[in-house]
């Protein structure tokens, strides 16, 4: 039985409690097992069947990315600076529709080596091919919450079998991988989901007792085209279609109201923001110290890389962090360790994850980054609470662990043939585009 024992790094643990120090971290069977500051006791020195050198490091929670379509990473750079429904319909669908499973393979490949060389550990996906994604997920070691994606603007014998792909693939998955994999159920947004057809995965939900995901309220025009189409804005609309009676977690939120906010606060409806992406695309900027302060769980997601047009999270916390400080004028809005959490314990809330990872801390699983100090930017090194949500970029990560197990050694994919996933993803855009 192999225990590991880090000693003499720094530590930013995302437990209130002990939030930061210099001290020590033990690892066994895929659990933190102990950690403390100051020098590694002589009791933890005997256990260890292998020890690491934390001087020069910093150790924290593995990153939650809480959105996306990974393999839309074979989309970057295709179609930028374009309206939300320009991007969809003209350039993204159309492209997307000459998918085969392997392109979402190796599409899926390679975000996950981009993520996971940028400090994420667990991510949420919702696409279509998801079993391709699985098998990467299975490959790779990551955490992940997948979903089959589905959009209903088709024939009802086109629908009945993508919500039957959507349950298969749960009953499949849900679990697999020793556990880092869960299913959540996702129809693709309002706007491309007829109500009746909404009702339908809600009944799914309920059935197999999992979680829901969707996009919501992204744009003004989605949210002027619920009140045409079916009389209430979107929150008040998924609401009554009984979505909100499940866990759920929506995408985006950026265009909502008081009430709607106090509407998720009250249904327990956790927002992944994703302040690049809606940025990029002129979304808008979501309310997210309102969401926030109404207690509502808010996490952060970088959506695909085709409109981001990286998934490195530790530019969302820094974006979470600055953006909203601007709009709002207020410099104390978001602070620096609210998005953090943001970035780890609350991505690990919306997902069902609290107490499982997001923080580092005895019990919980293994889930955990390491990032050179070696660099300019965090020098002097004085609070590193900050310096994490000002100053860090996901090309400090040096080794990355997920149940115990390490995927990244001093900046290495351990799981993952990079070279081979470059030329392939390479490849597959060439035969896409051709």
């Amino acid at each position: 039985m192999t225990r590991l024992l880090i000693n003499q790094g720094y530590f930013v643990t995302m437990d209130e409690s002990q939030l930061q120090f210099r001290g020590w971290m033990a690892v066994e069977e895929g659990k933190i097992v102990g950690l403390g500051e100051g020098e590694a006791p002589q009791s933890e020195l005997a256990q260890a069947t292998e020890t690491m050198d934390g001087r020069g490091l910093l150790f924290m929670p593995g990153l939650v990315n809480t959105h996306g379509h990974a393999a839309m990473s074979l989309l970057r750079g295709l179609a930028d600076d374009l309206a939300l429904q320009d991007w969809l319909q003209n350039h993204m669908w159309p492209t997307e529709a000459k998918y085969t499973g392997d392109d979402v393979y190796w599409g899926s490949a390679l975000a996950a080596a981009e993520m996971i060389k940028s400090g994420t550990t667990t991510f949420v996906d919702m696409y279509d091919h998801m079993h391709r994604v699985a098998e990467v997920v299975e490959q790779s070691g990551m955490r992940a919450s997948l979903t089959r994606g589905v959009i209903g603007l088709c024939p009802e014998d086109v629908q009945k079998a993508k919500l039957a792909d959507a349950i298969q693939f749960a009953k499949d998955w849900h679990g697999a991988a020793d556990g880092r994999i869960s299913v959540m159920i996702s129809p693709h947004a309002p706007y491309t989901c007829p109500p009746d057809y909404i009702e339908k995965f809600v009944e799914a939900a309920h059935d197999l007792d999992l979680p829901m995901h969707t996009h919501m309220s992204e744009t003004i025009a989605e949210v002027e085209q619920n009140v045409r189409d079916y009389g209430y804005r979107p929150v008040e609309h998924l609401d009554r279609l009984g979505m909100f009676s499940r866990p759920t977690l929506v995408a985006h939120a950026v265009h909502l109201n008081d009430e709607e906010i106090a509407l998720l606060a009250e249904r327990n409806v956790a927002v992944s923001h994703n302040p690049v992406s809606n940025l990029k695309l002129a979304s808008g900027v979501a309310r997210v110290p309102e969401l926030l302060k109404a207690g509502v769980t808010v996490s952060l997601g970088t959506d695909s890389a085709a409109s981001n047009n990286n998934l490195d999270l530790f530019q969302e916390i820094t974006m979470a962090a600055l953006l909203h400080k601007g709009v709002s004028g207020d410099p104390t809005v978001i602070p620096a360790v609210e998005a953090l959490r943001m970035g780890t314990t609350y991505g690990a809330r919306s997902i069902g994850l609290q107490g499982v990872t997001g923080q580092l801390k005895e019990g919980l699983k293994a889930d955990f980054i390491a990032l050179s100090l070696a660099q300019p930017h965090f020098v002097p090194h004085t609070d590193y609470v900050s310096h994490l949500a000002y100053a860090a970029r996901g090309s400090d990560v040096a080794h990355v662990w997920v149940d115990g197990k390490q995927l990244l050694r001093d900046g290495k994919l351990l799981t993952l043939d990079e070279e081979k996933i470059l030329a392939e993803a390479e490849r597959c855009f060439r035969r896409l585009r051709g």
